[in-house]
C-alpha cells in the first residue's frame, strides 16, 4: 500500500506529513517509557535490557517480510504492513516508530513509496495500523483472558490475529479518506473505497495469520519479551504441605508442630499463564540472532519466489485510473530501486543482495533510533533525586546512637549540684 507521489495532491500531503510529525515526536516520548519497561514490575533498567534490541529487530523483520508478496486474488498480491506486529510485540508508541523507519528506508534506499507522500505512507501504514490494531487488540485479549482464564498465551495470539485481520481494511479506510480530501484523478470516491476495502480484506487475512504466528512463536519461548502480554498474569497460588510424613504432636505440649513448603497449585505452563516481568531476567541474544536469521532468509532467499503481481493499491490504481498523475519516483536512479542491486545481471542474486542490504540498513537504523531514545529515558531518569523512603526515615537512628557523630559531655551546673539529693554514701 505504498502510495507513490502524485496520487494525493501537495495540501493535502503536506498535512498529513505535519499529521505524520506530530505522530512520530509524540511516539518518541511513548517509546521512553516502552523501552524503560514503563508498567513493569521487574523495573525500568529490566525492561530496556529486553525490548531495546528487539524493536531494532523489529523493524528489520517487517522490511523483510514485506518483501514476501502473496497472491490473495486474480492478478493481485499483497505484502504484511506490520503495524499490529510491531504494537503487541514492542508497543503501539515504538511501533509507530518501526514501522516509520521502514518506511524511509524503502522510499530513500528502494525507491518504494513516493518521498513527498512520506508523510501519507506513515499516517496510513504506521500510525493507523498501529493505533487499531493495538486498540482491537487490548481490548479483545482482556475479553479472552477472562473467558479462557487457562489459555491466555492463546488469547494473546488469537486478538493478535483479529487486531492484524481489522488494521489493513482500516489502512484501506484512511486511503480513501486522504484521496477524497486531496485526490488527484477523477475517479469517485465510492469506487475507489469499494476496491480498496475489497481487496485489502483479502490481504488482512495474510496479514492477520503473519502476526499470528509470528506472536506466537515468539510468545512460545519468550512470552515476557512480548509486550501486548504484559499485565496478564496472574497471582501465584501458593498452598502448604507437611514434610515428613504428616503433623509431628510436640511432646508435652499439646501443640502441632509442622514444616510447610510452599507448593505451586498450577504451574504457568499448565494453565497457560503469561510469566511475570518480575522473574529472572535471561538473555534475549538467541530470539535476536534467531529473528535476523530469518529475517535474512526471507529477505535474501524467499523473497525470489514471491508474487510479481501489483499490490492492493497498485491494482486498483490500474483498474480504475488512480495512477493518471503519479509522478516517476526521485530516487529512481538508486542503485538499490525495486529491490535489486544495480549492474547485477542475475535477478536472483540482484533481489536477495538488496534485501540483505535492506535488512542490515533497516535494523541499524531502528536500533540506532531506539538506542537514543533509551538513553534520552536514562538521561531524564538520572537527574531526577530519588524520593527518601517513609520507613528510612522513621528507623534513623537518633544522631547520639551514630558511631560517627559527636560525643557530647554534659557539664554540671552550680544549681544542679545544689539541688542534688543526698546519697548513699552522705547519709
Amino acid at each position: 500500500m505504498h502510495v507513490p507521489d502524485g496520487f494525493i495532491n501537495a495540501p493535502v500531503s503536506l498535512g498529513a506529513g505535519v499529521v505524520a510529525a506530530v505522530a512520530v515526536a509524540v511516539s518518541l516520548r511513548g517509546a521512553r517509557r516502552e523501552l524503560a519497561g514503563a508498567g513493569q514490575s521487574a523495573g525500568a533498567g529490566a525492561g530496556a535490557e529486553r525490548t531495546a534490541p528487539l524493536a531494532g529487530l523489529v523493524a528489520a523483520f517487517i522490511f523483510a517480510v514485506q518483501m514476501l508478496n502473496f497472491p490473495v486474488a486474480a492478478g493481485t498480491s499483497g505484502h504484511l504492513l506490520g503495524g499490529a506486529l510491531a504494537a503487541i510485540l514492542v508497543g503501539p508508541y515504538t511501533g509507530v516508530l518501526c514501522v516509520s523507519v521502514v518506511l524511509l528506508m524503502q522510499g530513500v534506499l528502494f525507491a518504494d513509496g513516493g518521498l513527498t507522500a512520506l508523510g501519507v505512507n506513515v499516517t496510513d501504514m504506521a500510525i493507523v495500523t498501529t493505533v487499531v490494531a493495538y486498540g482491537v487488540f487490548r481490548g479483545l485479549v482482556r475479553v479472552l483472558v477472562k473467558v479462557l482464564p487457562r489459555r491466555r498465551q492463546q488469547s494473546v495470539t488469537a486478538a493478535a490475529f483479529v487486531a492484524a485481520l481489522v488494521s489493513v481494511p482500516a489502512a484501506a479506510v484512511a486511503f480513501s479518506a486522504l484521496y477524497a480530501l486531496g485526490g488527484t484523478a477523477e475517479v469517485s470516491i465510492g469506487k475507489v473505497f469499494a476496491a480498496m476495502v475489497g481487496v485489502h480484506v483479502l490481504i488482512g487475512v495474510g496479514e492477520a495469520v503473519i502476526t499470528a504466528l509470528t506472536v506466537g512463536a515468539v510468545i512460545a519461548v519468550r512470552p515476557d519479551l512480548v509486550y501486548g502480554a504484559r499485565g496478564l498474569t496472574r497471582p501465584l497460588e501458593l498452598r502448604t504441605s507437611p514434610v515428613g510424613g504428616g503433623r509431628e504432636q510436640a511432646a508435652g505440649s499439646g501443640s502441632v508442630r509442622g514444616t510447610a513448603e510452599p507448593v505451586v497449585a498450577a504451574t504457568a505452563a499448565a494453565r497457560g499463564d503469561v510469566p511475570d516481568a518480575a522473574a529472572p531476567r535471561r538473555s534475549a541474544r538467541r530470539l535476536w540472532l534467531a529473528g535476523l536469521a530469518a529475517a535474512l532468509v526471507c529477505a535474501g532467499v524467499l523473497s525470489y519466489y514471491a508474487s510479481t503481481s501489483p499490490d492492493g493499491l497498485e491494482k486498483v490504481a490500474q483498474d480504475q485510473g488512480l495512477d493518471a498523475k503519479a509522478k516517476e519516483h526521485a530516487a529512481k536512479g538508486s542503485p538499490l530501486a525495486d529491490y535489486s542491486v544495480k549492474d547485477i545481471g542475475d535477478p536472483r542474486l540482484s533481489g536477495g543482495l538488496a534485501g540483505v542490504i535492506g535488512v542490515g540498513a533497516t535494523l541499524a537504523a531502528g536500533t540506532g533510533v531506539f538506542v537514543i531514545v533509551r538513553r534520552q529515558r536514562r538521561r531524564g531518569t538520572a537527574v531526577r533525586p530519588a524520593p527518601r523512603p517513609a520507613a528510612e526515615a522513621r528507623t534513623e537512628a537518633p544522631a547520639e546512637a551514630r558511631p560517627d557523630a559527636p560525643v557530647e559531655t554534659p557539664v554540671e551546673t552550680p544549681t544542679e549540684a545544689r539541688t542534688e539529693g543526698p546519697t548513699a554514701e552522705n547519709v
